[in-house]
């Protein structure tokens, strides 16, 4: 069975929105557009890159697919041609209540069950990525539908926008599978798998 692999962005507030340019996503007068581009660097890349081997399909959020789909198909020949390449040629699924134009090749929207669709993605492929997709990640962190949890936390403060952790958690263990990744210019990748159980609770005066 194939995994579901979270990948998030995040300031240090824990702001998720449109990290990638002013325009990502301006829903609520949000001023920060692009916010992650001048703390991006070749050490971030890098780890990026690795990150997405093995990729064989995208689950997305309705809003990140429009960015996506109006963004990489033209890339191919540009800085980020590898990823480009690799987006354009894997199955994307969209997950979506409305009717959303699918004109990105390889795109499918999702049935109205999540858990089962997210099932049926897990029996066709080895490693799927949700990228961004705030809305969908809160639903997957709610019902539990995924197995590893990317991080990247960037140092700077908001104070308003979109948050990673808005709601759709439910109370679960998460284990460390490698040692936090810094960036010459402060950015931490943190990398976590689901773990079994629910967090436990102690007291600290009870210590020596």
């Amino acid at each position: 069975m194939g995994t579901i692999h979270i990948d998030l962005f995040a300031t240090l507030d824990l702001v998720g929105q449109a990290p990638g340019g002013p325009d990502e996503d301006p829903e609520g007068g949000f001023p920060f557009g692009g916010w992650q581009a001048p703390l991006f660097d070749e050490a971030g890349g890098e780890q990026v890159g690795a990150g997405m081997r093995g990729l064989d399909a995208l689950l997305l959020g309705r809003k990140t697919y429009d960015i996506f789909a109006a963004y990489w198909p033209r890339q191919e020949d540009g800085v980020d041609g590898g990823i480009a390449t690799l987006f354009n040629s894997v199955p994307k699924y969209v997950a979506s209540r409305g009717k959303p134009d699918l004109g990105w090749e390889g795109s499918t929207l999702l049935g109205p069950d999540l858990a089962q669709a997210v099932h049926e993605i897990r029996d066709r492929h080895e490693k799927i990525h949700v990228i961004g997709s705030l809305d969908l990640v809160q639903s997957l962190l709610r019902e539990r539908l995924f197995d590893r949890f990317d991080l990247w936390l960037h140092p700077v403060l908001l104070g308003t926008g979109k948050k990673v952790f808005d709601g759709g958690v439910v109370p679960a263990n998460l284990t460390l599978v490698a040692p936090p990744f810094t960036t010459p210019k402060g950015s931490v990748l943190l990398r976590y798998a689901l773990a079994e159980g629910t967090p436990t609770t102690g007291d600290m005066s009870a210590r020596g």
